[in-house]
């Protein structure tokens, strides 16, 4: 079940119009905030798995709890 990590230097964030995001202070920040993520989820899963949770269950709820998230920042 092991899945190539994402590469944080593959990622091209873009804004709403489709270009890059070029302002390197930015992408700073952007990637520190997903490896901080990925790292809080990891901690999570092991700790699920030590404690005896099923893998996949605590993977769909950290999968649910991230389409979970709104932008409090949505026009409408």
């Amino acid at each position: 079940m092991s899945k190539t990590p994402i590469s944080l230097d593959q990622i091209v964030w873009r804004e709403p119009d489709g270009t890059p995001v070029s302002c390197i202070d930015k992408l700073k920040v952007l990637n520190e905030n997903l490896e901080e993520i990925r790292q809080f989820c990891q901690d999570a899963l092991e700790d699920a798995v030590l404690m005896g949770c099923d893998e996949a269950q605590a993977r769909d709820v950290l999968e649910s709890l991230v389409r979970s998230i709104e932008n409090p920042y949505k026009k409408e």
